[in-house]
């Protein structure tokens, strides 16, 4: 379980005191969301009740690689991403997006400009800075072909770690990860609209392939959601879409989003923008639709803009919502205070009204 004291102080407020119910103990984040009780010697064996449904906070940062003046830093992986991991760790749940292959060799991917790739110790990085599931489907996660497929897919295996959007075949690509946090049953499903032309085909999980999830198949998208709502209380859905360096939501994630949440989806978040886009309630579910570069070598002006996504869930909902901004200097995301972090907060908010309607507040 986490300290949800220190998320109780950041968010000030309203959400402060809805946050309170929340309750928390220290730990580690191993043991985050994690309940137990030992019984009385003698105690007859007994069906275990279901656990209590607690309020938990959710996290999310956007895309992660370690490339550049980070690839120094898996050198220490428990340390590897920075401060930021505090604010990771903070919260019951957290997620990121990591945009690279998993691999030290390969096949480089014909006609890319930029390719990433990063040893298996980039898990024990995410894990050790809080990050509970990541999604690798994206425009990097097959930089390296079959290959690095290959390698990618081992060591997940080897690590364990919770990865969506990949996998030897479809149904594994686009399988949603699903986990129970204080009670709470949770749905994670990971999927990517941006892939380069000349590779749909050779990048696309299919019976007979490895590969990625693709949300350009909307119809196979939709049905992902659909199975991850059968016996979860939320679903969590990651995207990698929209236009680069442009602040707006385009018309195709908009109308997306609206499908997903149709289907069953609660939280919808994703990335490829490399600058924040705006975020708010469709209904009653929560849709960010970009959340920027997060440890990222080659952040610099606008594309350093950076944040953290914090949502409350209770009950299946997202009750409340707040935007930690963050700017990237040296590759990691370091939060804003004072001024600094209320103007960007100022500025972020501006963006909802590029979202084709999102609100404040959920309805």
């Amino acid at each position: 379980m986490r300290r949800n004291t220190v998320v109780l102080a950041a968010l000030g407020g309203a959400v402060a005191l809805a946050l309170s119910a929340c309750g928390g103990s220290s730990g580690t984040p191993e043991a985050k969301g994690a309940t137990g009780a030992t019984k009385p010697a003698g105690t007859p064996p007994s069906s275990p009740a279901a656990p209590a449904k607690e309020p938990i906070l959710l996290a999310f940062g956007g895309d992660v690689h370690f490339e550049g003046m980070l690839r120094s830093r898996l050198a220490s992986p428990s340390t590897a991403l920075g401060p930021i991991a505090r604010t990771l760790r903070a919260a019951d749940y957290s997620m990121v997006n990591l945009e690279t292959a998993i691999t030290t060799g390969g096949t480089q991917a014909p006609g890319k400009e930029y390719a990433f790739k990063a040893p298996p110790s980039a898990l024990a990085a995410l894990k050790a800075a809080g990050v509970d599931v990541t999604s690798m489907a994206n425009n990097h996660g097959m930089d390296f072909m079959q290959s690095g497929l290959r390698d990618s897919l081992k060591a997940i295996k080897k690590t364990g770690f919770p990865t969506v959007g990949i996998g030897r075949n479809a149904d594994e690509a686009y399988k949603a990860h699903r986990v129970t946090v204080k009670g709470n049953k949770l749905a994670i499903v990971g999927a990517t609209q941006v892939l380069d032309d000349h590779l749909i085909q050779p990048w696309t999980a299919t019976d007979a392939q490895g590969g990625l999830a693709s949300a350009k198949n909307e119809a196979r998208m939709v049905q992902a959601v659909r199975d991850a709502a059968k016996g979860s209380d939320v679903v969590i859905v990651h995207l990698h879409w929209g236009a680069e360096l442009e602040p707006c939501a385009t018309a195709v994630q908009r109308r997306l989003a609206q499908r997903l949440k149709e289907a069953g989806a609660d939280v919808i978040v994703g990335g490829h923008a490399h600058i924040p886009q705006g975020g708010g309630y469709m209904g009653d579910a929560y849709v960010h639709y970009g959340l920027g570069n997060f440890v990222f070598y080659s952040a610099n002006g606008q594309t350093a803009n950076s944040g953290v996504l914090l949502l409350r869930v209770q009950d299946g909902k997202v009750t409340a919502d707040k935007w930690k901004p963050a700017r990237i200097s040296g590759g990691l995301p370091h939060l804003l205070k004072g001024a600094a972090g209320a103007a960007e907060l100022k500025r972020w908010k501006g963006l909802r009204s590029c979202t084709g309607g999102l609100t404040a507040a959920p309805s």
